[in-house]
Formats: structure tokens, sequence, C-alpha cells
């Protein structure tokens, strides 16, 4: 649907943005530790400089909110933002090949700080998503009781639930018991 660089990037963008306490029902900061950074860096393959210090890990968590903006924002909002975002950061796109992903576009230089790379690299695959009209396939979790977010890559726009609380399987439990509670 998307190049390979932008559907790891969107999903990477959501698994930094569910590390949030209170994301999928849980209290905990599931980003804490130095060595959580580096998790999140290896795990989505994430390219260029990292310091392995207690204020990259800083800047990381700071930087998920922003990141989270992505999922609530009206297309045009979001437009705006990946715009301010990629001014900011003095964005210059140009190609680059690494860990098995073809030739794609980074926009920050290597040595540039992680958190901004995140950032950065998040803007561009929603630049893809705004020009695409394709925005509505950054969503939070329809269930009451999470905050998590999603990106809906299913070809018909069905996804509703995050993948991190089991929550479309408790939400069908309880209408379930609901509709028995009624008699149905």
């Amino acid at each position: 649907m998307f190049g390979d660089d932008t559907e790891s990037v969107l999903l990477s963008a959501v698994a930094l943005v569910n590390t949030e306490p209170g994301a999928s029902r849980s209290d905990e900061d599931e980003l804490t530790r130095i060595e959580d950074v580096a998790d999140f860096y290896s795990r989505w393959s994430y390219s260029g400089t990292l310091e392995g210090s207690e204020r990259e890990l800083a800047a990381v968590r700071a930087v998920r909110a922003e990141v989270r903006r992505f999922f609530t924002e009206s297309r045009d909002e979001a437009a705006e933002h990946v715009n301010r975002v990629l001014e900011e950061a003095a964005a210059l796109p140009r190609l680059v090949k690494h860990d098995g992903y073809d030739w794609h576009l980074h926009a920050v230089p290597n040595d540039a700080p992680f958190d901004r790379r995140i950032l950065v690299e998040t803007a561009m695959a929603v630049s893809d998503l705004v020009r695409a009209d394709e925005l509505g396939r950054l969503k939070e979790c329809a269930a009451d009781d999470c905050t998590a977010v999603l990106v809906d890559l299913s070809r018909n726009r069905s996804k509703r639930f995050c993948d991190v609380g089991n929550c479309g399987n408790r939400t069908n439990v309880s209408a379930y018991r609901a509709r028995r509670a009624l008699g149905g």
C-alpha cells in the first residue's frame, strides 16, 4: 500500500507512542531505561548515531507527545505539523539504503539526535499519508479504556483496536455478555 519504509516508520511511531503510561490500559511507562531506547532503535532498524545516554532517553520520551499528535490531527493540521517539523529540523531529503531497505528518503543527517530523527522520519511518513489522503489510517484505539494508537494498513480500513491490549477481544466479549444479559 505504502512504501516499506513508510509502513515501518508508521509502525515504529505506534510502538513509540504506545510506550506511554496509560497506553493500552497500563499505567506503566515502558520507556524508562537507556536499554529501552537501544531496543527500540534496533527493533525498528533505525540508522545513525545512538548516544545511549540519559539525555537521549529523556528526549525520546519527550518526543512521544508530538508523535501522538499526528494520530489526532486533521489532514490540514497534519500537513502544517509536517511542514513545521521539517523546517525546524532544516530537513534536506537524501536517498539512503540500509538494513535491507532499498533506496528511501532520510531528511536529517545520521548524526542528528535520535529524537529528531524519529520525529522527522515520522513526519516524512505522515506526509505520504497526507498526499494520498489516507491520514485516517492513523487512529486511536476504539476501546473505551485504552489510549493506545494504531496504524490501519488493512485494505478496507476496518482496523479499530490496537494490538497491545487485547482490546478487540475484550470489547467483543463485553458486547456478547451484554447481549446475553438482555436475553439476546
